[in-house]
């Protein structure tokens, strides 16, 4: 946000789509985070504005990670002055001359490319179905990747209860945001979105209405729900509606039937 804000490298507020991940392929804990960063944003008169690079890569690599070490040591000076931690000015100054490393995958080919990967990445969990090889006395296998030898495929088999402790680690709490949307993304900027969206045409296609579950009962069952049961002729009519569960309103003695038939 801080590159993108800065004329000399864009001058324009960013966009970025943020998803946390727990896991890794052998469902260790393994905390991160993927975020997509469109090439370009919005700047302070409302037009769009493209990276300098004309789409091949966003902000200098070099620069990047030069910031990036700055502020990740910032936080970790702080994070030891908090815990009350000793940390020496040799070891400090070893960490400022590494060459820190700031990794940026090359842009997506076209918008098809990151609607696949949103739909892979943005709702995954920490493993499906398919991955569960055998299920049998008492112990779960599944395939992983090993990353570190090549992405090679290996089965690995665990106590069930093993599994469902690795399982459980990535169950966020009640209330979690797991996405999240900043810059002219963000909820807030909805109507800015909106905007630029008309100013490129990209809003999406206003979509059919969805036939109701009525509908698609009659079409793939032959069974006409809003016939009445009794006369095979009049039609239902839904009288009161209430929550699962709860009691209907009360009513006077002539409208007791929730349904009835005209």
């Amino acid at each position: 946000m801080q590159f993108g804000s800065d004329p000399k490298h864009l001058g324009a507020q960013l966009g970025i789509t943020s998803v946390l991940h727990t896991w890794g392929q052998n469902l260790s804990l393994h905390p991160h985070v993927h975020m997509i960063v469109p090439g370009g944003g919005i700047d302070k008169n409302g037009n769009w504005k493209r990276c300098k690079s004309e789409g091949n890569f966003l902000f200098p690599i070099n620069q990047l990670r030069v910031v990036y070490r700055g502020k990740f040591m910032a936080y970790f000076l702080e994070l030891m002055r908090d815990k009350d931690v000793d940390f020496p000015i040799a070891l400090r100054r070893n960490l400022y001359d590494k060459k820190w490393v700031v990794y940026a995958k090359q842009p997506f080919r076209n918008a098809k490319s990151v609607i696949d990967y949103l739909g892979r990445y943005s709702h995954k969990i920490a493993i499906s179905n398919h991955r569960i090889v055998n299920i049998e006395n008492g112990q779960v296998t599944f395939k992983w990747k090993d990353y570190r030898h090549g992405g090679v495929t290996k089965e690995m088999t665990l106590t069930a209860v093993e599994f469902l402790r690795r399982f459980c680690m990535h169950i966020l709490p009640r209330g979690f945001v797991k996405i999240r949307h900043y810059g002219f993304l963000a909820s807030r900027n909805a109507l800015k979105l909106q905007i630029e969206q008309l100013k490129q045409s990209t809003l999406p296609p206003v979509q059919d209405k969805k036939p109701d579950y009525f509908e698609i009962i009659k079409e793939q069952l032959g069974i006409d729900l809003e016939q009445c049961p009794c006369c095979k002729t009049g039609k239902m009519k839904i009288i009161i509606q209430f929550a699962a569960n709860a009691p209907p309103l009360k009513v006077n003695d002539k409208h007791k039937t929730m349904i009835t038939s005209q």
